[in-house]
């Protein structure tokens, strides 16, 4: 039986990350307090909405994860109402997964207190580099130094699983000082890792200052495409060679610690999101998905009903997302549960199309019905996906 997952978005920092394009920013302190009041207006309507919208939710919650912008510029108080309020409307299990995202050298003594009180069993660490000029030339406020005592002291504090994140493709970046970023995250002895290429949106400062060719950020110092997909393809085989396997496009982990909380999203469980721009899908009484989100901008939210209404899922639409999300996970998707899914007839429309990609050399079969990536299948993964995409109407 499917667990709930719920998401919780706080988009508050402390400065703005050069690469940056989420819904998230530097926001006075006082608005913290009405900010985490909003949340909890829509957590206790939250039961009455599903039924009104038709819709199931899972008894049990089993991983809560807190994103952003940066949840550990919280303060402990408001920790612990927000953490009071999601048991009291929620049957949160005591084995759940609980993730908050923190920054380095933004988690005070008193705030990590408070996560360990409050049940956090993971922290996941916005690092980007553990090169300090690279930090730097990207907004980070942190050194390599910082970020390790963090990782000790979180640690230190019970809270035993710890997940760094990378950017393969900063500026200046080069194999060298890659591999030295690789090298300081596999002797931390952490547990889960995830490596990101560099994506440059043009709403972001860098992306900005690329369209007009400036230098306040070292656009022009970012490595090509083709060097980035490198350095990514790099970091596979190290962190592979120091014990955190790959297991999606971007994650990695030692066996057993696998973010239990992201699965949900490639397996296509159901998810509660709560806060600015957070997503959310659940099951009708029917079976179909149903998608729906919040607004992406601050004030709106604030002042607005929470959730936009829901968008029923057709099963073509369905059918896309348990292709382009399922291929995301290296264990790939079965055949087999598709036929059960959808229809056997379904699936036979989509053979054509696999067996070319397995002829490009960007899929194949593993254990007889499976279909995955290959290894270059991941560096083209958006060009895999637009050809299932393409695929005729489900019937």
């Amino acid at each position: 039986m499917d667990m709930l997952g719920i998401y919780l978005s706080v988009p508050f920092c402390r400065s703005k990350c050069t690469f940056c394009n989420f819904a998230s920013g530097v926001f006075p302190a006082e608005y913290h307090d009405r900010y985490i009041a909003r949340m909890e207006e829509d957590l206790g309507v939250t039961r009455k909405r599903a039924r009104q919208w038709g819709a199931v939710l899972p008894q049990a919650v089993d991983s809560i994860y807190l994103g952003g912008g940066t949840p550990s510029l919280l303060s402990p108080a408001l920790f612990r109402r927000l953490f009071t309020s999601l048991r009291r409307e929620f049957a949160v299990l005591p084995t759940a997964e609980i993730t908050v995202e923190c920054a380095p050298g933004q988690l005070e003594p008193a705030v990590l207190e408070a996560l360990a009180e409050c049940g956090v069993t993971r922290v996941s660490f916005g690092v980007q580099s553990f090169v300090d000029s690279e930090a730097r030339a990207i907004g980070r406020l942190h050194t390599r130094a910082v970020a390790l005592e963090d990782i000790r002291r979180v640690q230190a504090a019970g809270i035993n699983d710890v997940s760094v994140d990378l950017i393969a493709g900063v500026p200046a970046q080069t194999v060298e000082s890659w591999y030295e970023s690789l090298g300081v995250l596999a002797d931390s002895g952490v547990d889960h890792a995830s490596i990101y290429m560099l994506e440059v949106d043009d709403e972001s400062r860098l992306g900005r200052e690329l369209l007009v060719n400036g230098g306040r950020y070292r656009a022009q110092e970012v490595p090509a495409d083709d060097e980035v997909a490198d350095l990514y393809t790099e970091a596979i085989a190290f962190l592979a060679g120091h014990g955190l396997a790959q297991y999606e496009i971007s994650n990695f982990a030692r066996s057993g610690s696998e973010s239990r909380h992201n699965l949900k999203y490639w397996r296509r469980q159901p998810y509660l999101g709560f806060g600015l721009d957070a997503h959310s899908m659940v099951r009708a009484h029917a079976g179909a998905a149903l998608r729906f989100g919040t607004t992406d901008d601050f004030d709106a939210y604030l002042e607005g009903p929470g959730w936009g209404e829901p968008r029923r899922l057709d099963r073509e639409e369905e059918m896309e997302e348990a292709w382009f999300l399922g291929l995301r996970l290296n264990e790939g998707v079965s055949l087999g549960s598709l036929r059960k899914e959808f229809s056997a007839s379904v699936v036979r429309e989509f053979l054509s199309t696999i067996g070319e990609l397995e002829g490009d050399g960007l899929i194949a079969f593993v254990d007889g019905d499976r279909v995955a990536l290959t290894a270059r299948g991941r560096l083209l993964s958006n060009d895999v996906f637009g050809r299932f995409l393409a695929e005729p109407a489900v019937a």
